[in-house]
């Protein structure tokens, strides 16, 4: 005999309202991370760590199963940056309540590569992470060519570097355009700051300052995020059109020096260290740039960041850095430094006589070219 339509009906509703029952049932006020480790050993302690202002906590443990199971639950004020650990391997997590992530992860891969999935976070960083991942493997494969062209060729070594650098940069490249694109993409997604910060502030400002742009009224209670709009905030003071902000510091000869005192030239603000490579290497093109200009309303002040002052003095002498040179002997903690927003060395600026910034970073001929051009 068939149900009456009044007995389906009946039916469907309750089906229904156990669905809605069910759903309304699950916990919003946490979320659950939940995954398998291949490769691991059993009873291995696992570790769920909350991120705030690069500081890492441990807020919760527990053990895997025999499978290499485990589940963490944990409540967060808005959507946040977690890391889960196991032995010396380490996964970044993004997370908000009422997510059910699911990660897994072999322990025998060295690449740390995972997958994730269960939440839109999760699901845009397993997108980022495949990109990264293939990124990791191309550059892999490049390597290992090389090295098996140098072992057939170990006389043409150079020439073969030179051969396949082209190749190196161009992957390079390519992939830093689609952490950009992926960033500015998905601005409402967390996952494009943590892809956006893992480019270099010296190499890839611009870029910075408008995807901060793109965010600043997003993630409002993310602390990482309110202290990376500060910081861009803080660059902008410092780009080029903008007065270069005035200091007085200490001199090598125990002197004072003010920046404003230079007003009337073309100075190059020059901040570098005696342990920095990278800055003793381009000394010479400093010295030789100085001494060519030096006539035509152009000096260098040169900003030390070392904290042992009689490193710095040995090198001042050692690189032949005739011009004035100062230091507050901090290192990156230096005020000044924090002021100009340096985050590596070398980082220089060219103030024109009215104390504008006109230039930013520029070495080797370039900057040869830039004041041949500027200094009429």
């Amino acid at each position: 005999m068939k149900p009456s339509m009044n007995t389906q009906i009946k039916k469907a509703i309750f089906l229904f309202a156990l669905c809605v029952v069910f759903v309304a049932c699950k916990d919003k006020s946490k979320f659950e991370i939940s995954g398998k480790f291949e490769n691991a050993k059993p009873k291995t302690q696992v570790y769920l760590y909350s991120i705030e202002r690069a500081n890492e906590t441990a807020v919760d443990s527990t053990v895997l199963s025999d499978k290499g199971e485990f589940q963490f639950a944990h409540s967060t004020p808005e959507v946040d940056f977690f890391k889960v650990k196991i032995d010396r391997s380490e996964y970044i997590v993004i997370a908000k309540n009422g997510d059910h992530i699911k990660l897994q992860a072999d322990l025998s891969d060295n690449t740390l590569s995972y997958t994730l999935s269960g939440a839109e976070e999760a699901d845009k960083l397993e997108e980022l992470n495949k990109q990264k991942n293939m990124h990791i493997a191309k550059q892999a494969a490049m390597q290992a060519q090389f090295e098996e062209n140098v072992s057939s060729q170990p006389q043409n070594r150079d020439a073969i570097a030179n051969q396949m650098r082209p190749a190196l940069i161009k992957e390079n490249e390519d992939f830093i355009n689609y952490i950009i694109r992926f960033a500015m993409d998905n601005t409402s997604s967390l996952t494009s700051f943590y892809a956006i910060n893992s480019l270099s502030q010296n190499d890839y400002e611009q870029e910075l300052l408008t995807y901060a742009e793109k965010i600043k009224s997003n993630f409002n209670k993310n602390q990482a995020v309110t202290d990376f709009l500060v910081r861009m905030a803080k660059l902008r003071t410092v780009q080029i059109g903008q007065t270069a902000p005035d200091f007085s510091m200490a001199t090598i000869d125990d002197k004072t020096v003010k920046l404003s005192s230079l007003r009337g030239k073309y100075v190059l603000l020059d901040f570098w260290a005696s342990w920095c490579q990278p800055c003793r290497q381009e000394n010479p093109n400093v010295v030789r740039v100085f001494n060519k200009y030096k006539d035509r309303k152009f000096t260098v002040l040169g900003v030390s960041l070392d904290k042992d002052p009689v490193a710095w003095k040995q090198a001042v002498i050692a690189d032949g850095l005739t011009w004035t040179h100062a230091s507050e002997l901090k290192d990156f903690e230096s005020p000044t430094v924090r002021l100009y927003q340096i985050e590596a060395i070398p980082s220089s600026f060219i103030i024109d006589p009215e104390g504008k910034i006109i230039a930013k970073n520029l070495r080797g001929e370039e900057l040869d070219s830039f004041l041949n051009k500027t200094l009429r």
